[in-house]
């Protein structure tokens, strides 16, 4: 073992006494992958037996960088703290690397931050929300995705997810060409053209509405539609997208442009008829702050863990709060059981909520992480028990380790018929 993690150093101690005489002992990350999408979880050990932390700090695509990250640069820092410092530790990891941001160093504070949260948790004997001031609602409603090769297949898929009670879903059809997100896609759809297996645009365009008349004709006026573009128009075929929707009554239209071009989101904000949902990429704070303060989202929809944490996140909820912004935090396959406990501690505490992105998780990510939130009748509950109430059994989540560059095979495939890459 590192011999920095064997002992305090004295130059990352609190520059004032402690009240008792806790300690943070060891920091350290685990990976696995129980459904095959690599998660990556910080533990926090302290100097009273039994007591430690889980925080998620899952960026599945450069889960090394984050793991290592963790392990050799923030750790050691740690050892020694009080772990009831949480404020002064998330700066002091924020501030450490001088150039600071991105989602490898904010993953890595974030499994440090929720960690502390956890044991701040387990030593008041309260759920995290009563930590936060409590609750505002009982449970946090949810979507889940609706998708298939087909529009019928789409439908049949949100069908069977109304059936249990949900009332929001997400619907996405696959379409020709391997880049197709959500769904399906179908390989050598454009023969004859330099990248047979391309995506293309206007086939999109086109398509999309007709999914949407035949979901709303056929699964009523009761239920809420969601739509993920996922970053790939721009501005002008946006908001040519969300006219021809606006019959269809959209609960929110997500991540309609790129990131790079979030400038204009509040150009894009105003024509659109249905609020426009944003933020999945966002990699800093300050980057999300300026969404709201802007003008430029509707619908705040951060990846938690890509800002640091529970700490800065309640912070841009306060923000919200105050500019009548809602949040739907992200949650697919690639948070954390860890990581949707404290997003159902957020969901729960704000009037901002507005909706929370559901994932139904396997038996395998159960038996992992103990305690793993699950959806009941369209809604998620948190845990009453100390901290997030989700443990993880190390044993089983060796069972199933990470595989690397699943998601850049797939991403170096998105390119629309002409061979040019497509935003993923």
């Amino acid at each position: 073992m590192n011999q920095l993690f064997d002992g305090v150093i004295p130059e990352t101690q609190a520059p004032w006494p402690s009240r008792d005489g806790l300690r943070i002992t060891r920091v350290r990350p685990i990976v696995t992958a129980p459904e095959g999408v690599p998660l990556v979880v910080v533990r926090v050990d302290t100097s009273e037996p039994g007591l430690y932390g889980l925080g998620c700090a899952t960026f599945t695509q450069r889960f090394h960088s984050v793991a290592e990250t963790v392990e050799k640069h923030v750790a050691p820092m740690l050892i020694g703290r009080h772990p009831a410092d949480i404020e002064d530790i998330t700066r002091m990891v924020h501030l450490s690397s001088y150039w600071r941001g991105g989602p490898v160093l904010n993953n890595a504070l974030s499994g440090v931050d929720q960690a502390l949260w956890d044991i701040a948790g387990k030593r008041a004997g309260m759920p995290v929300y009563e930590l936060l001031g409590g609750r505002v609602r009982a449970a946090a409603a949810l979507y889940l995705h609706a998708s298939g090769a087909s529009i019928e297949e789409t439908l049949e898929r949100a069908r069977q997810i109304m059936a249990t009670g949900v009332t929001h879903v997400r619907v996405q059809v696959g379409q020709p060409g391997l880049g197709s997100y959500g769904a399906p896609g179908v390989g050598g759809a454009y023969p004859g053209h330099p990248h047979p297996d391309g995506w293309d645009v206007q086939h999109y365009l086109r398509t999309t509405p007709e999914l949407f008349a035949r979901a709303r004709a056929e699964l009523g006026e009761e239920v809420r539609l969601l739509h993920d573009v996922h970053h790939r128009l721009t501005v002008k075929q946006a908001i040519g997208l969300a006219r021809r929707l606006e019959p269809f009554r959209l609960f929110f239209l997500e991540d309609p442009i790129p990131l790079e071009l979030y400038d204009r989101l509040p150009e894009l904000r105003e024509a659109a008829p249905m609020p426009i949902a944003v933020g999945e990429q966002a990699g800093s704070v300050a980057d999300a702050a300026r969404l709201v303060s802007r003008g430029g989202v509707d619908i705040l929809r951060l990846h938690v863990s890509a800002i640091g944490g529970l700490t800065p996140a309640r912070k841009l909820v306060a923000l919200c709060e105050l500019t009548g912004v809602g949040t739907a935090w992200h949650a697919p396959a690639d948070v954390s059981p860890v990581g949707a406990a404290a997003n159902v501690a957020l969901d729960v505490t704000t009037p901002a909520f507005a909706i929370q992105e559901g994932h139904v998780y396997n038996d395998a990510t159960h038996e992992v992480f103990p305690g793993t939130l699950a959806p009941r009748d369209g809604y998620l509950y948190p845990h009453d028990a100390p901290g997030w109430g989700v443990d993880l059994d190390e044993t089983a989540a060796a069972e199933h380790p990470p595989a690397t560059h699943l998601f850049e095979r797939w991403a170096a495939t998105v390119r629309r018929p002409d061979g040019g890459i497509e935003a993923p």
